[in-house]
């Protein structure tokens, strides 16, 4: 048995690894790169390997840097299942569409307004396809994708559907047990399950997007974002939130339900401009069996926990157009989360360079991304070929990332009984990656392994 790490290795995005066991062949995530335009491009569009030769893909759940580039792989020849828990096949329908239609549509803008743009990676019609080769499954339902290989998904915690993936390969007479823990969630997030434990891994790939960082307390999530709306209101400013519309957009309109019910914060007009973020948001309300017992019992009160009646979904593009010309205070939640793409873009162009804006920032952004370079403290920013003062306050707030911390982390794999044979970091950048292989080997004995892209390792 044979692993080779093609994504994720030295970044956050890409995710993809190759599992062979006999002749057949395994992809663990097809996740899109995100980064600058054209190196993007060219990760995205050309495989290391030829994708008709596979065999089985196995997703874990349905961010677009682990689902993304599906629907590319299928149009180079992957014609076979794509198994995955049932709520990240109906999330991914509806990301892998939208993905598309970004991508259609920034193209086409960069086109009319003479910048260099590079052609989408593929279209609606190519991400429909995709989707029927989705087979889902349930948590703890194990089945069989080779003679010698069952599966079994473990609740990650991270995102709604998100799985760890174990896989029990029938070697020389004996089980060996090869587990995908990424992307691995944090405990009491709002909405979510806890991560599950596997009990056990012979060899485990593991995220490191957190190493040497540790998040504040989730307890203290809804203080520090009611901090940042009143402190912008009194000014009479706009709260522009890039926003994942997977999961973070509906767990800041959770918070902000609570927050406006206990009066800690004032009933000012929230917008959720993001087609993709009200499709989700309806799956959501669909999943049920994966909420944690506070919001199954809001449900069962008939309480909306994610305030339909406190919130203004935003569909259509002249809506959107309209969000520009409201006064503030007010707070805009839109995708993407790392500022790439979609209508966040147009928000910033009109609201960073006002003082008296916030740009909120409350998830992790990649290095290379918009939303990073605003993070770290750029003065001007370029949106759409076009340079913006950014004179707005730009706050970060990790407290409600859906990624384990360091500690988060080292625990997890340090509640494995026995310790894996080997242990892989991925999903990390490599400042990160480091910090997390340091601390894992002072508190656990284990050697964490950084693979670099393309590197394989026999599993025996």
């Amino acid at each position: 048995m044979k692993i080779t790490f093609y994504g994720g290795t030295e970044t956050t995005t890409g995710s993809m690894h190759l599992l062979e066991v006999e002749q057949s062949k395994v992809l663990l995530d097809c996740g899109m790169f995100q980064g600058s335009r054209k190196k993007a491009y060219d990760l995205n569009k050309n495989f290391p390997f030829d994708p008709a030769t596979l065999e089985t893909v196995l997703l874990s759940h349905a961010h677009i840097d682990h689902c993304g580039n599906l629907p590319n792989l299928h149009e180079q020849g992957y014609e076979e299942k794509i198994f995955c828990t049932h709520a990240t096949r109906d999330l991914a329908s509806v990301m892998l569409k939208d993905a598309a239609y970004i991508q259609m549509k920034d193209s086409e803008y960069l086109h009319k307004h003479g910048k260099d743009a590079f052609g989408p990676l593929y279209d609606i019609m190519a991400a429909e396809k995709t989707i029927w080769h989705f087979a889902s499954v349930n948590y703890h339902q194990k089945f069989r994708i080779h003679p010698s290989v069952k599966v079994e998904f473990f609740d990650a915690g991270h995102i709604l559907g998100a799985a760890l993936t174990k896989l029990s390969v029938a070697m020389n007479g004996k089980n060996v047990e090869v587990v995908y823990a990424v992307d691995l969630g944090r405990k009491n997030l709002p909405i979510l399950r806890d991560p599950e434990s596997v009990g056990h891994a012979d060899y485990l790939i593991i995220e490191s997007t957190y190493g040497g960082r540790l998040h504040t307390d989730i307890s203290k999530a809804a203080s520090l974002l009611a901090d940042v709306i009143n402190r912008t209101s009194e000014r009479g400013g706009k709260i522009i939130v890039p926003a994942f519309s997977l999961e973070r957009t509906q767990e800041i309109v959770y918070v902000i339900r609570e927050l406006k019910k206990d009066k800690r914060i004032p009933n000012l007009p929230v917008y959720v401009d993001s087609p993709l973020a009200v499709n989700v948001t309806d799956i959501f309300r669909l999943h049920p069996e994966c909420f944690d017992f506070e919001t199954n019992q809001l449900l069962e009160q008939d309480e909306d926990p994610f305030g339909s009646a406190e919130c203004t979904y935003v569909r259509s593009v002249e809506a959107s157009k309209r969000l520009n010309g409201l006064p503030g205070p007010l707070i805009i939640l839109s995708a993407s989360g790392m500022c790439e793409a979609g209508r966040i873009l147009h928000h910033l162009a009109n609201n960073c360079s006002d003082p008296q804006n916030t740009i909120l920032i409350v998830g992790y952004q990649a290095e290379g991304t918009l939303g990073r370079r605003m993070v770290d403290g750029a003065k001007e920013i370029k949106v759409f070929g076009d340079i913006y003062r950014l004179n707005a306050e730009v706050v970060e707030l990790d407290t409600f990332s859906a990624h384990a911390d360091e500690t988060d982390l080292v625990e997890y794999v340090a509640a494995l009984n026995p310790k894996p044979k080997m242990t892989f970091l991925v999903h990390g950048e490599p400042e990160a990656r480091t910090a997390f292989q340091k601390a894992l080997k002072e508190q656990t004995g284990i050697e964490g392994i950084m693979p670099r892209y393309g590197q394989s390792f026999e599993l025996s």
